[in-house]
């Protein structure tokens, strides 16, 4: 919530609304109470299971497939190779990413700026956006989420093995412990690095766009650069690693354990 409050918001005035994270905390609770702090929860709990099914499975599934190409383990796969495989596992989860992303956004911009115009709630956003809408800004969500799985998923197999053999001295498949060490400091680097598509993403996506409103992703990061500086990408960037390194710390930590209590 309070990353996308950060991104979206643009000077009035000569002035940003919130002057940080803490500050956007703040006044999102003063304004809205603590149920502020969760809008957008429905479409971020429906969509989240299924964007992360879809990544996990088709990063471990290309990983295989390379792995055998090559003549070796998934375990001992090259970094070119894992980027290749993060990177197809990044672009096929954009089918359930991105309507979740839009009506996320719209949900917790609603209130930003007073009284909200339109529909407030997930169902609402959807109807109105319709099939076509629920897929506006696809090509900023893809110019996020295919770095990110190029950098995270190589990233993470190696720090995970690197703890493996810091914390128990062997060379074996990764603990745990390991995944979730591996996969949270893979999260902050690779979410530090794509956030300027995220903010672009955020723009493109956001029902208060300007006026005239963006034409594309090279409009909008144009247009951000000549009104606010190069700042201005890296907006929300530590609450989106705050957000995105525990995600997948737990996700990778819990995918990990299922595998071996089934055996896989």
């Amino acid at each position: 919530m309070v990353k996308t409050r950060l991104q979206n918001q643009k000077p009035v005035n000569g002035r940003l609304p919130y002057a940080g994270g803490v500050d956007c905390f703040r006044q999102i609770v003063r304004a809205e109470g603590i149920r502020g702090l969760y809008r957008g929860l429905v479409p971020n709990l429906a969509g989240v299971t299924p964007e992360k099914a879809i990544k996990l499975a088709v990063n471990d599934i290309m990983r295989g497939v390379l792995a055998e190409r090559i003549g070796t383990t998934p375990d001992r796969l090259p970094v070119a190779y894992g980027a290749l495989a993060g990177a197809t596992a990044g672009l096929c989860q954009f089918v359930a990413t991105n309507p979740m992303e839009i009506v996320k956004i719209r949900m917790q911009i609603a209130t930003a700026n007073g009284a909200a115009a339109g529909p407030t709630s997930a169902l609402g956003i959807a109807r109105q956006l319709g099939f076509r809408g629920l897929y506006r800004g696809t090509a900023a969500t893809l110019l996020r989420d295919v770095p990110f799985s190029l950098l995270f998923f190589p990233l993470q197999a190696l720090l995970a093995q690197k703890a493996q053999w810091l914390i128990y001295g062997s060379r074996e498949k990764p603990a745990t412990l390991c995944v979730l060490t591996g996969s949270t400091a893979a999260g902050i680097v690779a979410a530090a690095s794509v956030t300027p598509a995220d903010v672009i993403k955020t723009r493109l996506q956001s029902s208060s766009q300007p006026t005239p409103a963006y034409r594309g992703v090279i409009d909008c990061a144009r247009r951000i650069m000549a009104t606010e500086g190069p700042r201005a990408f890296f907006k929300g960037t530590v609450p989106r690693c705050l957000t995105m390194a525990p995600l997948f710390g737990i996700a990778l930590m819990m995918y990990d354990m299922q595998q071996k209590i089934l055996g896989w």
